[in-house]
């Protein structure tokens, strides 16, 4: 039975999130459909198009994406400090590139003079738009609902695209965040869509690698800002380089057709994370097996749980995978 989304997500916890949503009806949102031919490769840019809008609009990071063939795999940070720091005509602003809103907030967000009698109606819908602009379950409703408009209309059909609901599993720690991540951007190279990262279309670890060649990051996506965090507001807290050479040899290992084993300098992330070798290729081939809830530590995992009411035990036997350097 499906929970309800707020015992899914504690922001007190944890900022991080694993979603993943997928299509009904046999439908596709990428690949070949190889019993008709027909290709729907180009729906790849319709995901990346609309996620990077998001990205500019909503409190909420990308950290990682890769469209499959019938799901689609985020990992995102929710920014509290930054929907926060908003003043409320930046709120307005900001909602008003998704929707119209009333004429209350078209009228503020045009600079007109509000009556007095109406200030309480306006600030309640501020509060509520701040709030949506920093909510998960908004931000896929925005991101779904072009892409399930656009592909009913391709396929000359109506009704659902996309399950009901998605899936959302809280990432508690950093060790859990990066494995995620990994796995997420490995998707294509298991499912042999993909030969290497570099060539996986339309996913953040191609955009990640295109950018290191220049020498910088990919804007649309949360940066990785390395061990030093003191000047840093945010950011993933592992250095760039050391990640695309830890998800370009577990590629190679993941891959059969090409031999590779993790290094002694990546070995040094997996130390710090407190993962084995042999625990990091299973997380990044299994995770979405191994977990089907929350994510992290003993010791994280029993506080998310405390603080949402559920039972640790339902989650925790998988905990050794995070915890056996």
């Amino acid at each position: 039975m499906a929970r309800p989304r707020r015992t899914q997500i504690s922001i007190e916890d944890t900022a991080w999130y694993h979603t993943v949503t997928r299509c009904v009806r046999k439908a596709w949102l990428t690949g070949t459909d190889p019993n008709t031919g027909q290709s729907y490769e180009h729906r790849r840019e319709w995901v990346e198009s609309q996620l990077f809008k998001l990205a500019d609009i909503f409190a909420i990071d990308i950290a990682a994406y890769a469209a499959m063939s019938n799901h689609l795999h985020l990992v995102l940070r929710i920014d509290i400090e930054l929907a926060n720091s908003w003043s409320d005509r930046e709120v307005v602003e900001q909602w008003h590139q998704l929707f119209k809103g009333t004429q209350l907030t078209q009228n503020f967000a045009n600079g007109e003079l509000v009556e007095a009698r109406n200030l309480t109606k306006l600030r309640h819908s501020i509060a509520e738009y701040r709030s949506r602009l920093c909510d998960i379950s908004w931000f896929m409703r925005c991101l779904n609902e072009p892409i399930a408009r656009m592909a009913n209309k391709e396929d000359k059909c109506t009704g659902r695209f996309w399950e009901g609901r998605f899936k959302s599993q809280a990432l508690l720690d950093e060790a859990a965040v990066l494995a995620c991540m990994a796995y997420v951007d490995l998707n294509p190279i298991r499912a042999q869509m993909a030969k290497t990262p570099e060539s996986s279309e339309y996913t953040s670890i191609q955009q990640r690698i295109r950018a290191a060649f220049k020498g910088e990051q990919p804007q649309p996506l949360l940066s990785f800002i390395g061990n030093e965090t003191l000047n840093q507001s945010k950011g993933i807290n592992f250095a760039l380089k050391d990640y695309l050479q830890l998800v370009d040899e577990t590629g190679r290992i993941i891959r059969e057709d090409k031999r590779g084993s993790i290094s002694s300098s990546s070995s040094k992330i997996l130390t710090r994370l407190n993962i084995s070798s042999e625990n990091w290729i299973k997380l990044t081939t299994e995770f979405g097996k191994i977990f089907h809830g929350p994510v992290g530590n003993t010791q994280e995992l029993t506080t998310f749980c405390e603080h949402l009411q559920k039972s640790r035990r339902h989650f925790a036997k998988n905990c050794k995978y995070l915890e056996d350097g």
